[in-house]
């Protein structure tokens, strides 16, 4: 799997979706900042996750926290042309400019839609194969899970740490990771 994901970071290098700005950083192993109190998260942890999240190619992906449009890049990468990646982004003006990055990498089955506030995820699109969530929750997000397909994978940003769920017909096993920060999921 690290070699998939290997290719997609070499594919949609990050310095694309970063402001201005904030471009003569792309290089370094650290969170940057986008505007409207959000960040690019850290290559490292954007590729633990990536590889946590198994994703397939020909994959229906929700990417919750899109921002820049780069993990969503990333995704649509993943999953190739025969899959597809919808992006949510609660800041209306990070969704459009993370789209304009996105369209810029010639995925179109791959797209970023403004959240509807109060509502996590896209319930009226689901189910999804897979949910990579970049912000932090508090407890893992029983909305997401339910928008998660039998046999689908979630990765989420909790307390301080990554979960990564796996779903069974009802059930969901949980494995934690910890020592990872995020901006908090809204």
């Amino acid at each position: 799997m690290g070699d998939r994901v290997d290719e997609a970071f070499a594919a949609h290098p990050r310095t694309g979706f970063l402001p201005e700005r904030q471009r003569r950083f792309a290089d370094r192993d650290a969170p940057l900042p986008i505007g409207h109190g959000q960040t690019n998260s850290q290559p490292s942890t954007v590729a633990r996750m990536l590889r946590l999240l198994e994703v397939p190619v020909g994959a229906k992906v929700l990417d919750v926290g899109a921002g820049s449009g780069w993990t969503t890049a990333l995704l649509a990468h993943l999953v190739g042309p025969t899959g597809s990646v919808v992006g949510v982004e609660l800041e209306p003006e990070l969704a459009a400019w993370g789209a304009a990055n996105l369209a810029a990498t010639g995925q179109p089955w791959a797209r970023i839609v403004p959240a509807v506030p109060g509502v996590l995820g896209l319930p009226d699109e689901a189910p999804f194969d897979r949910i990579l969530v970049s912000a932090e929750a508090p407890v893992l997000p029983r909305a997401l899970v339910e928008q998660l397909a039998d046999g689908g994978r979630i990765v989420v940003p909790v307390a301080r740490g990554l979960e990564v769920g796996r779903r069974t017909g009802d059930d969901l096993a949980v494995t934690r990771f910890e020592g990872y920060r995020f901006v908090p999921l809204r």
